[in-house]
């Protein structure tokens, strides 16, 4: 069986383990590069595949080069830039972009492929650091057919689900309706529990019931036992969700959407981190109420 070459730039809390379960498919040859060389050898020893020096040394002979970076600017910096990847990448490869970041750099690299003659997916995530440790991501995709044909098998390596929602850009924009519901959701979870707790109720055994109902939700099922604990160590930072908040809200005032909501809560996240929150997960909403 002829192997596929893969790629993976940026080994953090989600890549690390994305490109961890690539390097137990059988049909693919990993190849990873981080910006801190000791997380790319400490990768390498716990899996099995090759490091490069550059993003533009991975992506050389690569089928498929995955991405998952920071932001828009980090973005640039491994594709783009002096020892990007797209200075190597092969006639009919396809980029990947996991990174949660604009639908513009979307776009923009989307155009960029295509003077490469190089295919691009972007393709953010959801199911936090649990999701991409256990391999059970769903994949919001945009960008053409024939190029998430080719990657589409691929990522079941860490996913559950994904999807192609339209042209380049399309991923970033449902990630951005994601976390604009998650951070309603969260917020309503955690003034119930306040409401709760303020009333006497055994707030556990209430969720046990509510949730089986119209107001059961993933955050409720999955984070309302730490909050009423007051554990907030689960991954997805609050830092991280004020950066995606802040893309969707940007992106809001461009299409002229009202996001009233949205807009309080990432101000709420704003008061989380003034308490020293920045690294606690996103289910923190309730430690400003108590």
């Amino acid at each position: 069986m002829n192997k596929l070459n893969v790629a993976f730039i940026g080994l953090g809390v989600m890549g690390y383990p994305m490109a961890g379960h690539l390097s137990k498919q059988k049909n693919l040859s990993v190849t990873v590069y981080n910006r801190t060389s000791a997380k790319a050898k400490k990768w390498a020893e716990e899996y099995q595949g090759q490091i490069a020096i550059t993003p533009q040394e991975a992506a050389n002979g690569a089928d498929i080069v995955f991405l998952c970076v920071g932001n828009d600017n980090d973005i640039r910096e491994v594709t783009l830039l002096e020892n990007g990847v797209l200075n190597s990448m092969k006639s009919g490869s396809v980029l990947v972009d996991h990174t949660t970041a604009s639908a513009d750099i979307a776009r923009e690299l989307s155009h960029k492929c295509d003077e490469n003659k190089v295919g691009f997916i972007d393709a953010p995530v959801s199911g936090g650091e649990a999701g991409a440790i256990n391999g059970s991501l769903t994949i919001m995709c945009g960008g053409k057919d024939t190029d998430f044909d080719k990657i589409q098998n691929v990522m079941k390596a860490y996913s559950r689900y994904s999807k192609l929602l339209g042209e380049a850009g399309a991923g970033q924009l449902a990630k951005m309706m994601n976390q604009i519901c998650i951070a309603g959701v969260v917020q309503g979870l955690a003034e119930a529990l306040q409401f709760g707790v303020n009333a006497g109720m055994d707030c556990e055994a209430v969720i046990e019931v509510i949730s089986k109902g119209a107001a059961g939700s993933w955050q409720m099922e999955n984070r309302h036992k730490t909050m009423l604990k007051d554990e907030y160590e689960h991954g997805f930072a609050v830092d991280w969700m004020r950066k995606d908040l802040a893309i969707a809200l940007n992106e809001a005032k461009k299409n002229g959407s009202t996001l009233p909501l949205t807009s309080l809560v990432d101000q709420f996240y704003a008061d989380i981190q003034k308490m020293g929150g920045n690294r606690w997960d996103t289910s923190s909403l309730l430690k400003r109420l108590v």
